[in-house]
């Protein structure tokens, strides 16, 4: 493939996913505010929601699986220490 035609696929890749890749790194920075600020409800409600983006994210290939398993898995354990921290 010639190398303009494939630095013109990727601007317009590159456009189609930005508001996906805002979204996602929005709502990871939203868990994390809420774990900080101590909340159980909205915490959890908040995870919930960047869990849902962030494997919307792999299903569209802006971020690699084992990424997203990753960010998950952290995600998970700090919103149990915050509610370990809340109840004990």
């Amino acid at each position: 493939m010639p190398a303009k035609k494939a630095g013109r696929q990727q601007v317009k890749r590159a456009i189609r996913t930005r508001g996906d890749r805002t979204e996602t790194r929005s709502a990871m920075a939203k868990a994390l505010r809420s774990v900080e600020s101590g909340d159980v409800v909205e915490a959890e409600n908040a995870v919930k929601e960047a869990l849902i983006t962030l494997d919307r994210a792999v299903q569209k290939g802006i971020l690699h699986k084992n990424n997203v398993n990753r960010r998950k898995s952290r995600m998970a354990a700090n919103l149990n220490r915050m509610k370990a921290a809340a109840s004990g």
